[in-house]
């Protein structure tokens, strides 16, 4: 909430907006990036061509540029001065709030699967871990997008 209040009464010349501007892109291809990588390597587990113990250390390692990439968007957003009246920027924002609760259960996640064996997890952690991933997929896609259809106003 203190970001959106900030966003609203922050005046930001033109170099600070560029500057912003470009945060936030570099910050988008930091955070979603190593989010796609993450994914990618489930997919790799899910057919065989890596370890449960594999993808377990690979997405620990990636948790700092994931959450490092989503404050920078976050910060840079506000510089950005979005328009907090329109309905596509609270839904971004939104998606935003859910992506970082998302995010914040990933760590109980990860703990779980790490506990359940170096082979195979139960049903439930799978679901669990299918849903997280998908719940990302859909936040920072549609962030993406509301971004980009916001920018083109």
């Amino acid at each position: 909430m203190g970001c959106v209040w900030v966003s609203a009464h922050l005046q930001a010349d033109l170099t600070l907006r560029t500057v912003a501007l470009f945060v936030h892109l570099a910050s988008l291809v930091l955070g979603f990036g190593a989010v796609l990588v993450a994914d990618y390597h489930g997919l790799l587990w899910m057919v065989g061509r890596c370890t449960l113990s594999d993808i377990l250390v690979s997405t620990t390692r990636l948790h700092l540029p994931v959450w490092t990439g989503l404050a920078g968007l976050v910060v840079s957003g506000v510089i950005l001065h979005p328009d907090l009246a329109s309905p596509l920027t609270r839904t971004k924002l939104a998606l935003v709030l859910l992506l970082t609760l998302n995010g914040l259960q990933t760590g109980l996640l990860s703990r779980r699967m790490e506990q359940g064996g170096p082979t195979s997890l139960p049903p439930r952690l799978l679901a669990w871990g299918a849903t997280t991933a998908f719940i990302s997929q859909v936040c920072w896609w549609g962030a993406v997008v509301i971004g980009f259809l916001n920018g083109q106003r």
